[in-house]
C-alpha cells in the first residue's frame, strides 16, 4: 500500500466507515474526531466534569491497537523516544485547545466539509495557513532534536493502557462517567466502534496517513501521496452523506459547530502550526503511539490534559460560539508556538547569535 492507489483506497475506507458510524449512533459529522473523542475520554475518566462529553471512546482504543498489532506483524514496531518530551506535551495541550475552539480535529474538519458544513472550509483555510507558517520554520532548521531507541517495554505500555481503558468501558465501574445527553451519549455500538478503530488504525499505520503531512509535503516537495488520502476521505464521505441524506450545505445550524469565522480560522491555524512542529496530526500521533513512539505518547497525554484544561477553564467552544477565555487562550497559544518555533530553529538562533555578537564587538 505504499503507492498512491493504496492511500486512496484507505482514505475511501475511512470516509465510508465514518459515515457508517454516524448512521449507527455517533454524532453527526463525527464518525471520527480524534480531539473530540480524546475529550470524551478525559471526561469519562473524570478529568473534567462537562456532563455532555463523557465517554471512553472505543474508536481511539481501536486506532492504537490496530496500529500496534499491524506494526508487530510487519516488524515495524520500534520503541523510541526522548525528543523534547515536555515541549511535545505542551504542544499537545496547545493543539487540543485550538481544536476545541474550532470544535474538531483535522479529520473531523474533513468530515464536516463532506457533510456540507461551510464553517469547516474556513477552518481548512486556517489549517493550511498554520501549516504554511510551520513549514517556514522547518525551512529555517526547526527540529525538536533526535529521539533514541529505548527498551521495548516502554513501547508496550501505551497499548496495554488502552486495553485497560477497554476493560473499564466494559465493566463500567461507578468511578467512570457516561454522558446521559449530548454528544457523549451518542455513539455506535461498542464492538462496532472498536472494530472501526482497529480497521482504520491498521490502514493509517500501513499508509502513514496524516492530514497535516499531506499539506506539508505538498508545500515542501510537491508530493501528492498523503494529500491523496486526505482528498479521498472527503470524496467518499461526501458520497456516503448523500446516500444517507446527511448532507446539508450551509453555515447555519450545522451539528456541533459554530459560525464564528475568525475563530474557526484561528483555531485550526493553531492546530496546523502545532501539528507541523510535532511532526503529525492528532490521528498520526495515535498511530505512532501504537507503533512504539513514546514521543507521540507524550503528545497524546498532552492532548488528554489539554481537553481537561479546555473544559475546566471554559476554553472550549460550543454551538453558541467561542468563549472569552477561549479567545485569550488562543492568543497565548500563538505566542507559545512562535517562541517554540523560533527557539528550536537552528538557522534563526544562529543568525540571532551572530547579530548579537556583532553588536557586542561594535
Amino acid at each position: 500500500m505504499n503507492d498512491k492507489k493504496g492511500i486512496i483506497i484507505a482514505g475511501g475506507a475511512v470516509g465510508i466507515i465514518a459515515v457508517l458510524l454516524v448512521y449507527f449512533g455517533n454524532p453527526a459529522n463525527m464518525g471520527f474526531c480524534i480531539a473530540c473523542f480524546i475529550r470524551d475520554i478525559a471526561g469519562g475518566i473524570g478529568m473534567h466534569r462537562a456532563e455532555v462529553v463523557q465517554y471512553i471512546r472505543p474508536e481511539v482504543i481501536g486506532l492504537v491497537l490496530g496500529a500496534f498489532l499491524l506494526s508487530l506483524k510487519n516488524k515495524e514496531f520500534q520503541t523510541k523516544g526522548g525528543s523534547s518530551p515536555f515541549t511535545r506535551f505542551v504542544l499537545g495541550i496547545v493543539v487540543m485547545i485550538g481544536a476545541l475552539i474550532f470544535l474538531g480535529c483535522p479529520l473531523r474538519m474533513v468530515l464536516r466539509i463532506a457533510g456540507g458544513d461551510l464553517n469547516a472550509l474556513v477552518g481548512l483555510a486556517g489549517f493550511v495557513a498554520g501549516i504554511y507558517v510551520g513549514v517556514i520554520f522547518l525551512n529555517k532548521g526547526f527540529n525538536l532534536k533526535r529521539s533514541y531507541n529505548i527498551t521495548k517495554i516502554e513501547g508496550y505500555i501505551f497499548p496495554v493502557v488502552n486495553v485497560g481503558a477497554l476493560v473499564l468501558l466494559l465493566l463500567a465501574p461507578a468511578f467512570i462517567f457516561f454522558s446521559e445527553k449530548g454528544p457523549g451519549s451518542m455513539h455506535a455500538p461498542l464492538w462496532m466502534s472498536l472494530a472501526a478503530g482497529l480497521i482504520v488504525g491498521a490502514l493509517a499505520q500501513k499508509t502513514r496517513m496524516c492530514t497535516v503531512g499531506g499539506t506539508r509535503d505538498m508545500i515542501l516537495f510537491k508530493d501528492m501521496y498523503l494529500l491523496s488520502g486526505f482528498i479521498a476521505i472527503i470524496v467518499f464521505s461526501f458520497i456516503g452523506n448523500l446516500a444517507f441524506g446527511y448532507f446539508k450545505l450551509g453555515f447555519a445550524d450545522q451539528p456541533i459547530a459554530h459560525t464564528d469565522g475568525l475563530w474557526n480560522f484561528l483555531g485550526m491555524a493553531i492546530v496546523g502550526w502545532g501539528s507541523v512542529l510535532l511532526g503529525g496530526c492528532p490521528l498520526r500521533q495515535l498511530i505512532l503511539s501504537g507503533e512504539g513512539n513514546t514521543d507521540s505518547v507524550i503528545t497524546v497525554m498532552g492532548l488528554l490534559v489539554g481537553a481537561a484544561i479546555a473544559h475546566n477553564f471554559g476554553l472550549a467552544s460550543s454551538a453558541a460560539g467561542v468563549t472569552a477565555n477561549g479567545k485569550v487562550a488562543a492568543l497565548i497559544c500563538f505566542v507559545f508556538l512562535g517562541l517554540i518555533s523560533y527557539l528550536n530553529s537552528e538557522d534563526l538562533v544562529k543568525k540571532g547569535s551572530q547579530s548579537l555578537s556583532k553588536v557586542n564587538v561594535e
